[in-house]
């Protein structure tokens, strides 16, 4: 795993603008921990990158490498239903809309 798993951590981070260390409250482990999964020192266990994964409305594959963020509706649908109870009214409005609207 090591560096390209820490650098996917830290592109998600960047995109969805928030800090280590709030990823690392979210999912119940300490900032020094995520730092050290950034930088590649140490590989975090399995269940720990699913947590990061839906905490950065991402896949385990894709932290992981073994998939690219091309679309794939399965994919897509997956991820939806990972993260709708943390989605707002309008936000899933939103999603409703955007599927919905004419190109």
């Amino acid at each position: 795993m090591g560096k390209e798993l820490g650098d996917r951590i830290a592109d998600r981070l960047k995109f969805a603008g928030i800090q280590q260390k709030e990823l690392a409250e979210k999912i119940g482990i300490t900032e020094s921990a995520m730092s050290r999964y950034i930088s590649g020192e140490r590989d975090p266990k399995p269940n720990i990158i699913a947590n990061m994964a839906t905490a950065l409305h991402t896949t385990s594959d894709y932290l992981l490498g073994i998939e690219n963020e091309e679309f794939c509706h399965s994919k897509v649908k997956r991820m939806i239903a990972r993260n709708a109870s943390a989605m707002t009214h309008e936000e899933k409005m939103e999603l409703v809309d955007a599927l919905f609207k004419e190109d």
